[in-house]
């Protein structure tokens, strides 16, 4: 794989000491039928993974079935509520040829990479919280023993929150993610089983346990999970919704890529479980943008739109992190230098009303951009006015934006596994900020529909107007241009995450 600092979306690089902030991870769907076929063209190239996308339903998904079979490939799982078919194939001209088959809307590549995937790489440390740090907190009375470090949630009103109340046991977040240790004391309590699973195939595994990373594999779900939901039990954090129930939808290979079968498995299995929020702290690989003039990309988009669209149809809000390049979603061009990240990537200029990001600019999806300790749009977090949702903080380095007292870290403290905890930051820690505060508010409104719960998500926001001139790191010169009114803006969409406003409103 080659730039792996840019190949999670949602992790970044910051200056001097700040911790990369790395995720993305999609987990198995149900009431899915599966299928092989004896492939029949010649086989003469690398094995890749493929979707096909046809009209909802069996009748069309049969037919098409043997129609790959025919093309040289071997249907691994047909989601026939969506019209989502997955298939191998080592037939170079599998797609073009599937393409043409009656009742196929769209057929394309979901990676360069052959299967299985390449090397392990590197996908950035977070910064471990030592014994030492530790042993120097006093928590006050009724708060967990790291909470005093935890800046993030008195910033969105999550600590007065949980005076009313901490969640309700009958709402459930799926982080869709890297996986998730379930083992964690932070996280046991409050770990929804059931509803977890691992959909790195694109066919969700139920093994026990199959949702954990393994010790090489990112923390990055981990400490997503714990964002959400830590339990407030006298251990370590709290999370912003520290009552409701989190699962581990596991979409990210060991290699750290995030492909589109994976990613259409974890809505579709958040879906079918009665998920109430999934939390999508990645990109899709290999594509950071997907262009809809293309057919394989094209195909992609197809597919995670029909089923993200299917996670909200059946009571999912769906929330997804903006990105960390501090690009501007909203402008005419961006240069992306990173696609495709399992390839030969180019310097490749797309125009972001054509090419998605997927699935952050999805339609129906809360797009959700990070800010630091001082409530400023953070030096890393991509916006754009009509873009951004909705902003909550992601941390930034402490040089950047420092905290008061007894914080001493401008990134987010979460748990990691194997019962630590320790220091990140990027959009992928906004969005689970995000993710709790929409599962407090359907934990306030049990009736409310998805929409309903992203109307509230945004009416409850606490307004934040444009940081103009945003000169974030102090050399006189303009890091981003702020548009749009104190209402609706492309920094803070339609304002900073208001957890207290969730419960009492």
């Amino acid at each position: 794989m080659t730039a792996p600092t840019s190949r999670y979306r949602r992790a970044l690089a910051l200056p001097a000491g700040m911790a990369l902030a790395t995720a993305l991870a999609f987990l198995p769907g149900v009431n899915a039928s599966a299928a092989t076929g004896t492939p029949a063209a010649s086989a003469d190239g690398p094995t890749l993974s493929y979707v096909v996308n046809v009209r909802p339903g069996h009748a069309v998904s049969a037919r098409v079935q043997q129609a790959i079979a025919e093309a040289g490939g071997s249907v691994v799982v047909a989601y026939d509520r969506i019209g989502v078919i997955v298939a191998h194939s080592a037939n170079p001209g599998f797609a073009q040829r599937i393409r043409s088959v009656r009742g196929v809307d769209s057929a394309g590549a979901t990676r360069n990479a052959p299967l299985p995937a390449q090397s392990t790489t590197d996908m950035g440390t977070p910064r471990t919280l030592s014994a030492g740090e530790a042993a120097q907190v006093t928590a006050a009375d009724g708060q967990d023993p790291l909470e005093p470090l935890q800046w993030d949630l008195p910033a969105i009103k999550a600590d007065k929150a949980h005076e009313k109340t901490l969640g309700s046991r009958d709402v459930t977040v799926a982080v869709i993610d890297t996986g998730v240790d379930d083992t964690h004391p932070d996280i046991a309590p409050n770990f929804d089983r059931a509803a977890s699973a691992n959909c790195v195939s694109g066919k969700p595994d139920t093994t026990d346990g199959a949702w954990r990373p393994s010790a090489s594999e990112s923390p990055h779900g981990t400490h997503v999970a714990g964002e959400i939901a830590a339990a407030k039990n006298g251990v370590g954090v709290t999370g912003v919704a520290p009552g409701v129930k989190v699962a581990g939808i596991k979409v990210a290979n060991p290699d750290g890529y995030f492909y589109t079968e994976a990613v259409v498995c974890g809505f579709v299995w958040a879906a079918e479980h009665h998920v109430d929020v999934t939390n999508n702290s990645y990109y899709t690989d290999p594509w950071y943008f997907n262009c809809t003039t293309d057919p394989d990309q094209k195909a992609l988009v197809d597919a995670v739109t029909r089923a993200s669209r299917y996670a909200e149809r059946k009571g999912a809000v769906n929330v997804a992190a903006a990105g960390n390049e501090s690009y501007d979603l909203a402008s005419d061009s961006i240069t992306d230098p990173v696609s495709p990240n399992d390839g030969t990537p180019s310097d490749r200029v797309i125009d972001p009303h054509e090419c998605y990001d997927i699935p952050t600019q999805l339609p129906g999806v809360v797009t959700v951009a990070a800010t630091g300790a001082k409530g400023l749009k953070s030096s890393f977090s991509n916006y754009g006015l009509g873009v951004i949702d909705i902003a909550a903080p992601g941390g930034d380095s402490t040089a950047y934006q420092k905290p008061e007292p007894p914080a001493t870290s401008g990134l987010i403290l979460g748990p990691l596994p194997g019962g630590k905890w320790g220091y990140m930051a990027g959009t992928s820690m906004a969005t689970p900020h995000v993710a709790g505060v929409a599962a407090l508010i359907k934990s306030t409104h049990p009736h409310a529909s998805a929409a309903l719960v992203k109307a509230l998500l945004y009416a409850e926001a606490n307004p934040t107007p444009c940081t103009d001139p945003y000169d974030i790191n102090g050399d006189g010169k303009v890091d981003a241009v702020c548009e749009g009114s104190k209402n609706h803006n492309g920094f803070y969409g339609r304002g900073t995450a208001d957890a207290l406003a969730a419960v009492t409103r």
